[in-house]
């Protein structure tokens, strides 16, 4: 058990590494890492619920709810009328922009997180990391 312990840290100790990265990145480009996320669910899922998106962010309902607000507020996301109570969103051009500045953003900070892996490694690691999940979050 002590072995899954050590892989379990080791996973989040790369993942809250490569948070800081992209946090700090991201912040030169007027965004933060949950905005930037919930404008590549958006992106991924035009016209996506609050459910829909809130599920892809690893987020609560509610909490997407506030993000996709401040997203609105900032004139990076659109609520439109929708059937029922259902409200879909989408990208503005603005937020389109602030979605492109942050791939870049990420791809640099990305690669300066892995350098140390060959690409041949990190495919290796990436169908590894795949495997482990469940068919449906794969």
């Amino acid at each position: 058990m002590h072995e899954l312990q050590q892989l379990a840290r080791t996973v989040k100790q790369v993942q809250y590494r490569q948070h800081r990265a992209l946090e700090a990145g991201l912040s030169a480009v007027g965004t933060t890492l949950a905005q930037w996320d919930a404008l590549r669910a958006v992106d991924r899922s035009p016209g996506a619920s609050a459910r829909e998106l809130a599920a892809a962010t690893f987020q609560t309902e509610q909490a997407f709810g506030a993000l996709a607000a401040r997203l609105v507020t900032q004139g990076l996301v659109e609520r439109r009328a929708g059937r029922g109570r259902r409200i879909p969103h989408h990208l503005t051009p603005a937020g389109r922009r602030v979605l492109q500045a942050g791939h870049r953003v990420a791809d640099e900070a990305l690669e300066r997180c892995w350098a140390g892996l060959p690409a041949a490694d990190r495919a290796d690691l990436l169908a590894l990391l795949r495997r482990a999940l469940p068919e449906e979050d794969a």
